[in-house]
């Protein structure tokens, strides 16, 4: 995996790199596998209460990312940054780069909050939400609005967890948090044990019973004595102008990378709810088998991410080079597998989520696409992890800008509207667009110009 003359030193064996990996990665991917896995019990219990249900959440999912698109790319900033100071044994640096966030996080997270709640009926209106969705949707929006300042601290202080490769507490955190939104589901959409039945609305009131608790467990990491991330009242809370920069420039390649994602997304979905109530239901209920398999490749990046990072600090690319590739390896057998477990039961997976034939039939017709993405989908993924660890951010933003901004879009309508392929022709545009995206990151990371990177 690494070229001669690439060497800068002595290169582990192969089962001890594989090892090193996993040890990042299984945590990343439980904590990631935990969140999906919850999604799907909330919606399984949303969706007893009908399509409109599902599609009025599900309508919801793209409007609240790009409310915290500022936050993902703040995270992206911080897991760069902590990663080489770890890797360059600054540990102090480290630590200043987490005060600074929770300044920032927490102020932002503030606005954003107020943002949404304040205009949960307008964006859901532009969001293509009908007339029997828009109230519940609009009303979920503005309820787990009110606790995006918890989400945004949270996904700060893992993001900074994960940059040290300590991928257990950031488990732990997540994990637990979803239960307490499972087990608030349970008790408030159905009115279970005598709590009162609040239909959607409660699953929303879970959500944000869940970024609380989130927080209150990611705060508590860092105030451990034994910490290497460990903050306390008596250090420099003062801005840090360098600091600040140094997140900015990599926060700022990230938010527009977000930022191009959320609105490709937006604009991809709004396509989509063009086709109706029981397709955008069919399309969500595919989405969440998407979303299960993305949390694989995705944990394998945060691991990615962090090694790639540590050792760029340690002056050592050829591993960084070695930890990319053998990321790759592990996500694409994942993704293999997931695959034919898709293919094989569709038809149980979509009736998870409703009882209505047509809908499942029409959902399990699209999870056969979906299964040809995967591979594709998680070896981007990857790929992408392997390039923010090294600070290559801009190009992975201008990637996405072109593909999941543009080409997906785009491809999109002309499938449904032009060529009349309907919800099929909404996955074939997602799959050509992942397909291009792999191919410019893929060329991209075999140049290896990321590894000379600064930080």
């Amino acid at each position: 995996m690494v070229k001669d003359d690439f060497r800068r030193g002595d290169i582990p064996s192969s089962k001890q790199a594989y090892k090193t990996s996993l040890n990042v990665a299984v945590p990343a991917m439980a904590e990631m596998i935990s969140i999906s896995i919850m999604g799907i019990i909330n919606m399984a219990m949303v969706g007893r209460l009908g399509s409109y249900a599902v599609a009025s959440v599900g309508l919801t999912n793209q409007p609240r990312m790009l409310f915290l698109s500022l936050f993902f790319a703040l995270s992206v900033g911080v897991t760069a940054i902590v990663s080489r100071r770890r890797g360059e044994g600054d540990q102090e640096s480290a630590k200043a780069c987490v005060r600074q966030s929770l300044i920032i996080g927490a102020l932002f997270g503030l606005a954003v909050s107020v943002a949404a709640v304040n205009t949960a009926e307008w964006v859901m209106k532009f969001a293509g939400a009908m007339e029997d969705t828009i109230g519940p949707a609009s009303d979920y929006l503005r309820t787990i609005g009110m606790g995006f300042v918890f989400q945004a601290m949270s996904m700060v202080i893992c993001a900074a967890q994960r940059g040290i490769g300590n991928t257990r507490i950031t488990m732990i955190c997540n994990i637990t948090a979803n239960i307490a939104n499972i087990v608030l589901c349970y008790l408030l959409i159905g009115g279970n044990l005598g709590f009162p039945r609040l239909g959607v609305q409660g699953a929303a009131v879970a959500t944000v019973g869940g970024f609380v608790v989130s927080f209150i467990l990611a705060f508590s990491s860092l105030l451990k004595k034994d910490s290497y991330l460990n903050i306390s009242i008596r250090d420099n809370w003062k801005p840090d102008s360098s600091m600040i920069k140094g997140i900015s420039r990599i926060g700022g390649g990230s938010m527009l990378e977000q930022i191009a994602l959320r609105i490709g997304f937006f604009l991809y979905a709004r396509v989509v709810a063009g086709l109706g109530t029981d397709s955008f239901a069919a399309h969500h209920i595919a989405m969440q088998l998407l979303s299960l398999s993305f949390t694989f490749g995705d944990g394998i990046a945060v691991a990615t991410t962090s090694l790639v990072g540590q050792n760029l600090g340690r002056k050592r690319p050829d591993l960084s080079m070695m930890y990319a590739k053998i990321g790759q390896r592990i996500a694409f057998v994942i993704a293999i597998c997931l695959s034919s477990t898709s293919v094989l039961g569709r038809f149980l997976f979509a009736s998870l989520f409703t009882d209505d034939p047509a809908i499942i039939k029409q959902a399990a017709g699209i999870i056969v696409i979906l299964a040809f993405i995967l591979p594709v989908q998680t070896s981007h993924i990857v790929l992408g992890g392997s390039l923010r660890g090294s600070g290559d951010i801009k190009f992975v933003a201008m990637t996405m800008l072109l593909t999941v901004t543009l080409i997906r879009p785009a491809l999109s309508y002309t499938f449904i509207y032009i060529l009349d392929a309907g919800l099929a022709g909404a996955w074939i545009a997602s799959a050509v667009d992942q397909s291009v995206r792999l191919a410019l990151l893929f060329t991209r990371f075999s140049k290896g110009k990321w590894t000379q990177i600064s930080v």
